[in-house]
Parts: C-alpha cells; structure tokens; sequence
C-alpha cells in the first residue's frame, strides 16, 4: 500500500495544485482551455507515439487486456441502459450518468501506470488507450443518439470527431511505425520524447484546473448511482475478470487503472455539444476525482 501511495501522491497532488490555481485564475485570460488544447492535440499523441513505435507491444496480453477491460465496459453500458427507468432521469442527465460511469481520465490513468510500473506500465497503459477510447466514445455517441438528444447533424459531426480524435490517431501512427519496423529514425525519437514528458504533469494540473466544486451542489442520485459504477462497481468487475484471465500483475493493475479512475474532464465538453446535462457532468468530474483520491490507492493497495 506504501508503495502506491507514493506512486500515486504526487498525481494527485499536481491535481490539486491545478485546482489551486484554477482557483486563483492564474494565469488568467484563457490560458488553460488553450494549454488544455496543446495537451490534447500535440503532447498526449506525442507520447502515445513515442510510446508504441518502440514499445515491445509482444510483452503485453492484447487480447486478454482486451477481453478484461471492453468485457468490463460493455457489462456496465449494457447494465445503466436496463437501470434507466429506475434512474428516472430525464434524456439530458440519462447521458451525463451514462458518460460518468464508463469514461477515464486518460491523464491519471497513463501517469499511474508509470509511476507504478514505469517503462512496461507506459506500454500497457498505450494498448489500454488504443482499446478503449475507440469503444467508450462509440458507445457514449450511441448513447446520446438512442437518447434523442442530437440530430442527424449532430451524429455525423460525432462520427467525424471520432475518427479525428487525437489520441486514436496517436495510437494508429505508433502502432504502424512499430508494425512496419520503422520505428522513431533519427531525431524523432529523442524529439518526440522531450515532447512527451511535458504530457503528464500538464495534463494532471489541467485535471485540477477544471474542477468545478460549485457544482457538487448537484450530488443527488444521479452523481451518486453514476459514481458507485464508476468507482466501485466498475474496478471490481474488472478486477474480476483480471483474475479469471490470469492478467499478470502489469497488465492487472492498468487495468484496473483505467476502470477506477474518475471520469473524463472531456466529458463536460461532450454533453455541451451533444444535448447532456452539463452541469452535472460538472458535479461527477469534479466528485469522483476527489473521490477517487481515496478509492483508488484502495483498489491498487490490494496486490502491491
């Protein structure tokens, strides 16, 4: 358990340096929605790239990491959609709940598994992006069409910036440069590698910068139901079948990392765009990653 927490302590620490300076308004002006832009569309594809164009990607179990973290995933949607007449949840908060039980916060999840295990973590933790961004942003625009709350209009602009997304696109190029053999010739590894160190810690302050603990006026059953899934119940399946697959202990904990951490600061953006209920997507990003403060040194403390 020391050894997680000394691992995870510094995350969180530069989460909450982030709300402390969000509380402050520092810099100022809008600093942080561009910083949060550069982190998103430059320094996080950097890494990934970095990452699996020399990773040895045949050290990880692809296809059980898969069957652990999309079985998981596709359990829980499957599970809030058959939940929603007992929810009693309008359209708008319906997608909201639905987008805070299953979306990550790629920034805690991937600085976790380096800290905890750094090189084979970072790898693990690529494959885990390249796995389950494709197939949380399907189901979450899925959600919102079988809601009612965008358009045709709007379930096209949703394809487009699937397949644009960043973070796939990041993953395809690593994973075709590794594939080809081609690797990161010449200055672009040590280039791409300055780049990616200044992912993580940016990304974390960003986290902290865009909590919003206002909105947690909003905590009633919708934030706690979503919560539970998110936090509790999501981590626990997952953990499960971890041991059934006989995960080893790298791919077993970014696992879990990935299913116990809070929800998606991008998932606010997501329901303004597309018809959720904004405000209380506000209230479970800024929950549960205070929550997950606690609970998630608890899950991994388990086995380290």
């Amino acid at each position: 358990m020391l050894a997680v927490q000394n691992a995870l302590g510094p995350l969180f620490v530069l989460i909450l340096l982030g709300a402390l300076l969000g509380w402050k308004k520092y810099p100022g002006g809008d600093f942080w929605p561009r910083a949060e832009r550069l982190i998103y569309y430059l320094l996080f594809p950097a890494l990934l790239i970095h990452t699996l164009a020399t990773a040895d990607v045949a050290s990880v179990p692809v296809v059980r990491l898969a069957c652990v973290v999309l079985g998981a995933l596709l359990v829980f949607a499957a599970l809030i959609w058959v939940l929603r007449a007992r929810l009693n949840l309008d359209d708008a908060a319906f997608t909201s709940v639905f987008q805070g039980g299953l979306r990550f916060n790629t920034y805690v999840a991937i600085a976790g598994a380096a800290a905890l295990h750094g090189p084979a973590g970072t790898t693990a933790a690529a494959v885990a992006i390249a796995l389950m961004v494709p197939t949380v942003n399907v189901l979450c625009v899925l959600c919102f069409i079988a809601a009612g709350t965008l358009g045709r209009a709007g379930v096209l602009k949703s394809l487009l910036e699937l397949i644009r997304n960043p973070l796939i696109v990041g993953c395809v190029i690593g994973i075709a440069l590794n594939a080809t053999g081609i690797g990161l010739p010449g200055w672009s590894a040590p280039t791409l590698g300055l780049i990616a160190r200044a992912a993580l810690p940016l990304g974390l302050i960003a986290v902290g910068v865009a909590l919003r603990p206002a909105a947690l006026v909003r905590s009633g059953r919708a934030f706690w139901s979503s919560t539970l899934i998110k936090l509790v119940l999501l981590p626990a399946l997952t953990l499960m079948l971890a041991v059934v697959f006989g995960l080893d202990p790298v791919s077993r904990d970014v696992a879990l990392l990935f299913t116990a951490v809070p929800t998606a600061t991008a998932a606010y953006i997501l329901a303004r765009q597309l018809g959720g209920d904004s405000e209380l997507m506000a209230a479970l990003i800024t929950g549960q990653t205070l929550i997950a403060m606690l609970t998630l040194p608890l899950w991994l403390g388990l086995f380290n």
